[in-house]
């Protein structure tokens, strides 16, 4: 259409790509405030420490299912009329939320959410990358990578000061009134050509070469499971006067390293560097399990994890879109992030259920075992893709940065 057209012609840091990175930015802010902050709410409700942390695995199993789902809808409807009932719809549960007494309706609807951040994500990231020239889609894919880790550092932060001072009600309510304003900014999208508009499936199954790129995303994400619910649960009980610090550390350690490499570079085949992020996250977990104290402890763990985890999502994106033929696209993206999302919910609950029936650092131990098991599958993809490069003409590497 003219609007997109004119959008195009300007540059990439026009108002519909501002209204984008800023809902990308408080669609993660959102979630990782609730993360923290709904346990704890559950915990005054009377639950445990293992079913305070349940919330989050039926949240990330609606998101994972719905992953597999909404990139597929996205197409058939258009992302921007996505966006918008999805936000609306997200505004709805939050006042929900903070009217709720009772424990059981936050697991209810935590998959109903869950499938609604899945839509939110997967929508914005195809809204953006279409109102983005070819000739600045690197660059402004790259700024618009950092909103999601961005709202990672401020969500918990902001979450745990509001909580005492507001009330989880107020709280919520206010979150509401923030999705419904930008529910109406997503209105000033620019609509989609009936070009951009196809009929889609709703289900497509992933290509063989994927299930590698799988393997690693389960294995970090269930190490990754038990982060946002029980760190700050761990902080408090330590009487930190600072408790989102590991979630906020992680987030400036990832936004740190997708900058600094977006600036700088991953040479020719950025693939390369995918063992050697994962050892290094694995090593910021093994820090958190080991190192004595608390908030040194959370404050470099959190850094070292979240700089190594930052690119993981990103060179597994950008092999993907390497090795994957444009029309499998979007169902290989779909079955990542089903994974991730998946693996998050079952790690939750999985070391949620050692940290209270051992401690904390045993649940952090395992989570780092876990991490290290997915080098040796992330050595097989560098290896395939290499061996597969081999026989092609080389492109210019994409330095893109797109996952939060």
């Amino acid at each position: 259409m003219e609007v997109a057209g004119e959008s195009r012609r300007r540059g990439f840091f026009t108002a519909p790509f501002i209204v984008l990175c800023s809902f990308y930015f408080l669609v993660f802010a959102a979630g990782y405030q609730l993360f923290p902050v709904v346990p704890l709410r559950l915990r005054e409700l009377g639950a445990s420490l293992a079913e305070s942390g349940r919330f989050q695995t039926a949240f990330m199993l609606g998101s994972g299912f719905g992953s597999l789902c909404t990139g597929p809808l996205g197409d058939r409807l258009g992302q921007r009329r996505v966006l918008r009932v999805a936000s609306l719809a997200v505004v709805l549960i939050l006042v929900i939320y903070a009217l709720l007494k009772v424990r059981w309706v936050f697991y209810l609807l935590a998959p109903v959410h869950g499938l609604l951040w899945s839509a939110l994500r997967t929508a914005s990231v195809a809204k953006v990358g279409g109102i983005l020239s070819a000739e600045h889609r690197a660059q402004g894919m790259s700024l618009f990578g950092l909103t999601g880790p961005g709202g990672v550092a401020v969500g918990p932060l902001v979450g745990l000061w509001l909580m005492p001072h507001l009330g989880f009600a107020w709280m919520l309510i206010l979150l509401a009134g923030v999705f419904a304003v930008l529910h109406g900014l997503i209105g000033a999208l620019p609509r989609e050509a009936p070009r951009e508009i196809e009929p889609a499936a709703l289900f497509q199954w992933p290509d063989r070469a994927v299930w590698g790129t799988v393997v690693v995303m389960l294995l970090v994400g269930l190490g990754f499971g038990p982060m946002p619910p029980y760190s700050a649960q761990e902080a408090k009980a330590l009487g930190m006067a600072w408790p989102a610090t590991f979630l906020t550390c992680f987030a400036l350690g990832m936004m740190a390293i997708r900058g600094l490499l977006a600036l700088t570079g991953m040479g020719k085949r950025p693939v390369r560097l995918l063992p050697y992020m994962i050892a290094l996250a694995t090593v910021g977990y093994a820090l958190l399990a080991l190192l004595p104290g608390g908030m040194a402890r959370h404050l470099l763990a959190g850094l070292i994890y979240g700089a190594g985890y930052g690119m993981v999502h990103t060179l597994l994106l950008m092999n993907i879109f390497a090795t994957t033929p444009p029309q499998r696209t979007g169902a290989a993206v779909g079955a990542l992030f089903f994974a991730f999302d998946a693996a998050t919910a079952l790690g939750a609950l999985g070391l949620g259920w050692v940290m209270e029936h051992r401690n904390f650092r045993w649940g952090w131990a395992l989570g780092a075992a876990l991490m290290a098991l997915s080098i040796p599958a992330a050595r097989r993809i560098v290896r395939r893709s290499l061996s597969r490069e081999a026989g092609m003409t080389p492109e210019p590497p994409p330095s893109g940065i797109l996952e939060g």
